[in-house]
């Protein structure tokens, strides 16, 4: 049932959008759920990075698996344990660009005796890559409905994505390798029964949303052919905000649009906030320098401190009668 749910919702958005279509409802999904939409990623977006910045991280607390800085004849491991910026820097790049961390992600099984063997699991690491780095490029690649002339490093990335030329029209690499990904991460949720268990309606939502804005895009391109001078006038209306009535482009465009929209609202309240929240952990945005650099609490409240001849002046009779010894005598043991 956490599979059906959101299956069944993806299915019955589809539908809305392509029977409201039908029905003549252009102008609300051509032009106002995708306003409607933009600002509802914005201000999400901006409200959650908001609320992470204001949450106060008073100490160092890095996640490391390397030395740290220390001796100058000890090596130190300056991506794992960095100690200045560069290093932070450096080790941020590698997680936000080649997901590092997942790269050395293994898994735990019981072998005959029994006994617990663990091995490097790398299938998870390159479909995440794969599946990320898809997006990014296709996500790119659309720029060219928002200009009136395509860029430069759209036609780059367009001619380098379908060098293979084995369909007309083109078949784009990313296209393929998107679907792919998506699809072993939904079998990947399905075939072990622990992922099974620790997973949500909220884990396969945006997976299959994501799959069936690929699908659409596909069946667009290469079955349910659409205008694509009509879409390009539509987009370039939507950013010029010239609110003007959509053209006929075909009922598949409009489901297409919709689920986009759809991804964009849940974007910010959902898990895949990760793509802002990265730059904001501390476990990873943090140098590792709590050896040479002292951090205190700004949060704290203050505590006013007394020395020891202040704590003996107010206890010293107790100390006395508890047979405790005492730096400075009663008044009448001096006498």
């Amino acid at each position: 049932m956490k599979l059906i749910y959101p299956l069944l919702a993806i299915l019955l958005l589809a539908l809305v959008a392509y029977f409201g279509v039908a029905a003549g409802l252009e102008y609300l999904f051509g032009v106002i759920i995708p306003y409607i939409s933009i600002v509802l990623f914005l201000g999400g977006f901006s409200w959650k990075i908001y609320d992470w910045v204001k949450s106060p991280v008073p100490f160092r607390i890095p996640t490391t698996c390397g030395q740290a800085k220390s001796l100058e004849w000890i090596k130190r491991d300056e991506l794992e344990s960095p100690s200045g910026f560069w290093g932070v820097f450096g080790r941020m790049s590698l997680e936000v660009l080649f997901f590092r961390s997942l790269f050395r992600n293994t898994k735990a099984e019981l072998a005959p005796g029994p006994s617990l063997a663990y091995a490097s699991s790398k299938w998870l690491w390159m479909a995440g890559l794969l599946f990320h780095w898809s997006l990014l490029v296709i996500v790119l690649r659309h720029y060219r409905f928002f200009l009136a002339s395509v860029p430069g490093f759209v036609e780059l990335l367009e001619s380098v994505d379908g060098f293979l030329q084995i369909t007309l029209p083109t078949l784009y690499i990313t296209d393929l390798l998107l679907v792919i990904a998506v699809t072993f991460l939904l079998i990947r949720r399905l075939a072990s029964a622990q992922m099974r268990i620790i997973s949500l309606s909220t884990d396969y939502f945006p997976l299959l949303l994501i799959l069936a804005i690929a699908l659409s895009g596909i069946s667009m391109r290469y079955l349910d052919k659409v205008d694509v001078v009509e879409i390009k006038i539509l987009v370039q209306g939507l950013v010029s905000f010239q609110f003007d009535a959509p053209g006929k482009i075909g009922g598949m465009f409009y489901v297409h649009l919709f689920l986009v929209c759809v991804l964009a609202s849940y974007f910010p309240f959902s898990k895949l906030m990760h793509m802002g929240g990265i730059f904001l952990s501390p476990t990873r945005n943090l140098a590792n320098n709590s050896r040479e650099k002292r951090h205190i609490n700004p949060w704290n409240p203050e505590v006013k401190f007394r020395t020891y001849a202040e704590y003996e002046d107010e206890f010293r009779e107790k100390m006395v009668k508890a047979d405790l010894p005492t730096e400075v005598p009663l008044p009448e043991e001096k006498e």
